[in-house]
């Protein structure tokens, strides 16, 4: 009797591991397609961005030779931006390859966050110029001295008003504000845009992930500038979150690094 009940506790365990086994396998063909989808959808979005910005300089190079001498600056203008838009996203690239393979590097001093703020700020406007949103500077009447990198503290900052631009009406607001909060620099950017669902939030700062409806509204993007972000403040020992009322009601992106102590090292 007891080789009996024996016999059937280890049948019943067999096949509880098969059925566990079965459940495994399954999830992970499902999450292999679901990768395998991401990457698809990833490289589609890659080359529509790419083809976006070579076709005006195409455009541009062949009126270079037929153009009057005085449009020639406007052209040369048109080139430089889809140059530059091109450079931001292979840079986005390269940094996120480099994140995944540890070889990101950054290289520490003492920078004034109020100064490498304004720089971004200077960089960003004509974008949201174009789109006529408004925008609010608050920064309070002195240093913010922090420790770190100042190109990759300005891509951080650049990242977040450019994300917050391209995801704002025409018309609509967007504003940047850095106050000293105890031992820690806290700075916010937030915008009256779209919003972002609640369950998209969880996501927002992984790669090549995008809310459908962020898609749908801004066909634009890679869906890496935050997860560059969220790696580079990382990298400085601090922190960002992401935060929204929900669909339709903006976004706000609060950055908080360590302030930097008087004759501290990295």
């Amino acid at each position: 009797m007891a080789t009996h009940e024996s016999l059937h506790s280890q049948l019943q365990e067999a096949n509880e591991r098969l059925v566990l086994a079965a459940l495994t396998a399954q999830e992970l063909q499902s999450a292999a397609e679901q990768a395998h989808r991401r990457q698809v959808e990833f490289l589609a979005v890659l080359a529509h961005e790419l083809r976006n910005p070579l076709t005006p300089i195409r455009m541009s190079a062949e009126l270079l030779c037929r153009l009057p001498a005085g449009e020639l600056p406007r052209v040369q203008a048109i080139i430089e931006r889809q140059v530059a838009h091109l450079s931001r996203l292979v840079g986005d690239l390269l940094d996120v390859s480099r994140v995944v393979t540890g070889k990101l590097r950054l290289e520490f001093e003492s920078v004034d966050l109020a100064g490498t703020i304004d720089q971004a700020v200077h960089a960003c406007r004509p974008a949201m110029d174009t789109r006529r949103q408004h925008f609010h500077l608050r920064l309070p009447g002195q240093a913010l001295p922090v420790r770190g990198d100042p190109l990759r503290l300005g891509q951080v900052v650049s990242n977040l008003l450019d994300n917050a631009s391209k995801y704002t009406p025409d018309g609509g607001d967007i504003a940047l504000s850095a106050v000293v909060v105890d031992d820690a620099i806290v700075m916010t950017v937030s915008d009256s845009g779209i919003g972002i669902a609640t369950e998209a939030l969880p996501g927002v700062f992984e790669p090549f992930v995008q809310d459908a409806r962020a898609i749908g509204f801004n066909r634009a993007g890679l869906g890496i500038g935050l997860t560059v972000v969220r790696e580079l403040v990382e990298g400085h020992g601090g922190s960002v979150v992401a935060r929204s009322g929900g669909v339709g009601l903006g976004s706000q992106f609060v950055v908080t690094l360590p302030l930097a102590v008087a004759g501290g090292n990295a």
